[in-house]
Formats: C-alpha cells, sequence, structure tokens
C-alpha cells in the first residue's frame, strides 16, 4: 500500500507569487520594534562612553536602530560633527561610517 501526504503535499504548489510575496512581507511587518526611548542618565551615559574612547583612541560597540530593528557597529569614533549631529566612525575594514545621533540607542566598551 502507498502512503503519501495527499492534499497536503499540492497545498502551496497553487500559490499565486504574489500571496507568498504578501506572506513574507506580513512576516517582516510582524518582527519590527518600535524604537526604545532614552532618558537624560542614558544619553549622558553614552556621551560619557564616546568622550572617553576618543581621548584613549578605543574601539566601542554601538547599537543603532534602524528600519524597525537593531544593528551592531565595531569601531573608533573618529570625528563627532555637532552641526550635522553625526559620528563618524571607522570600522576594522577602514570603511568610514556616518551615524545619527538619533540613531544610537546604546554604547559600551569592546
Amino acid at each position: 500500500m502507498i502512503k503519501d501526504r495527499g492534499k497536503i503535499k499540492w497545498g502551496m504548489a497553487f500559490a499565486m507569487p504574489e500571496m507568498v510575496a504578501s506572506y513574507s512581507r506580513v512576516d517582516w511587518d510582524n518582527k519590527k520594534v518600535e524604537k526604545p526611548i532614552l532618558d537624560e542618565n542614558q544619553l549622558e551615559e553614552i556621551n560619557q562612553t564616546i568622550c572617553s574612547a576618543m581621548e584613549y583612541n578605543e574601539e566601542l560597540v554601538f547599537t543603532l536602530y534602524y528600519n524597525g530593528g537593531f544593528q551592531l557597529l565595531i569601531g573608533k569614533v573618529h570625528f563627532v560633527d555637532p552641526l550635522t549631529s553625526e559620528l563618524r566612525i571607522i570600522d576594522h575594514f577602514e570603511e568610514i561610517h556616518r551615524v545619527k545621533f538619533k540613531d544610537i540607542v546604546d554604547v559600551c566598551n569592546k
């Protein structure tokens, strides 16, 4: 006697490509998180960490909020631009990243 999965075997075979794309888009939208709001103490701690790392040329680990999720960036702060509210960070590959102050969620020493 042959045993197979019956209707389950052909379940998604007849789905249109538009349906499959919309399913993955809905799943991605559910995984997004809101940006955390930092208080004065956290902002001051981030500022102190950045200033001391610039003074001693240390690497930092930045947690950045981007497009509904978080990204990590490891590097040294090269320049702080108060006019554009940006940090210029050089990573291990000598690439320069421009990071807005408002995108920084957390900073810690490596």
